[in-house]
C-alpha cells in the first residue's frame, strides 16, 4: 500500500450524543438477549488515543465492541451507508455521522488510504478507533492475515494498540444463553502491545512485525485457528 497522507482536510468525526443514549440503551438490552462476558476492560488505557484492533465473525461485532468497551469507540462504516436520497437517505447519514462513523469505499488506492487517513486523524483527537485487521469477516470461523492498516495508523500516530477477541459473535442468537450447554458471547480485551522495541526499525519491517504480534494477540484471545492467508471468502 502506498503512504498515505498524514492528515486529512476534514476534522475528525466525534461521537454526538446519540451515540451514548444508543450505547446506554443497549448495554441493558445485550445482557437480557445474550448475557455477554466482558473481559480485560482495564486494559483500555481511559485517556489518550487508543487503537483497538479485533478479530470479526459478524455484523454483531460493530455493535459489541462499542456495548463493551469503557469509553466511546469509532469504526469504520461502509460509504454507501452515509449516501442516498429523500428521507431515509437523510436520516440514515444523520445516524452514522453522529456515531461518528468514518465512510470507506471497498477499493484499493487512494479510498483506502483516505480511510487510513481519517482512522489517524480520529486517533491523533485522542479518541478510541476500532478497526478489524482482517478486513472482512470471517466465514469459516478461522482467523486469517492481517493487513497492514491497523499497523500504519500505529506507527502513525502512537496510539496505545489494544488486541480484542471475540468469542461466539458469528454464532449469536437471542436468548441462547438460556439453553443448557449453550457458549457464552465474550468479549476480551487484552493488554496493549510493547511496540518500544520496534523505535528506530525501518516501517516497512516495523508494520510487517506489528501486524503479526497483533494477530498472535488477537489469536490467544479468541481461541481461533490461524488460517495462514487473507481472507478472500467475504464482501462483508
Amino acid at each position: 500500500m502506498s503512504e498515505p497522507a498524514s492528515s486529512s482536510p476534514d476534522p475528525a468525526p466525534r461521537p454526538g450524543a446519540i451515540y451514548l443514549v444508543g450505547r446506554a440503551l443497549l448495554r441493558p438490552l445485550f445482557r437480557v438477549l445474550y448475557r455477554p462476558r466482558y473481559a480485560g476492560r482495564e486494559h483500555v488505557p481511559s485517556t489518550g488515543a487508543v487503537l483497538l484492533a479485533s478479530n470479526h465473525l459478524s455484523a454483531l461485532d460493530t455493535v459489541m465492541i462499542p456495548v463493551a468497551a469503557p469509553r466511546p469507540v469509532q469504526f469504520l462504516i461502509k460509504a454507501s451507508y452515509f449516501t442516498g436520497t429523500g428521507l431515509t437517505g437523510r436520516v440514515r447519514r444523520w445516524f452514522f455521522t453522529s456515531i461518528g462513523g468514518v465512510p470507506v469505499h471497498r477499493a484499493a488506492g487512494r479510498d483506502a488510504r483516505a480511510a487510513l487517513t481519517a482512522g489517524s486523524d480520529i486517533l491523533r483527537a485522542g479518541s478510541v478507533f476500532a478497526v478489524f485487521p482482517e478486513g472482512t469477516r470471517s466465514r469459516d470461523g478461522k482467523l486469517h492475515d492481517g493487513h497492514g492498516g491497523a499497523a500504519w495508523m500505529a506507527r502513525d500516530t502512537g496510539a496505545t494498540v489494544v488486541p480484542v477477541g471475540l468469542v461466539g459473535t458469528g454464532t449469536a442468537r437471542p436468548f441462547a444463553h438460556l439453553r443448557r450447554g449453550q457458549p457464552r458471547l465474550e468479549v476480551r480485551f487484552g493488554a496493549p502491545l510493547d511496540l518500544s522495541d520496534l523505535d528506530g526499525v525501518a516501517d516497512g519491517k516495523a508494520r510487517r512485525e506489528i501486524t503479526e504480534r497483533l494477530m498472535s494477540a488477537i489469536a490467544a484471545l479468541s481461541g481461533q485457528e490461524r488460517s495462514g492467508h487473507v481472507n478472500a471468502s467475504s464482501r462483508d
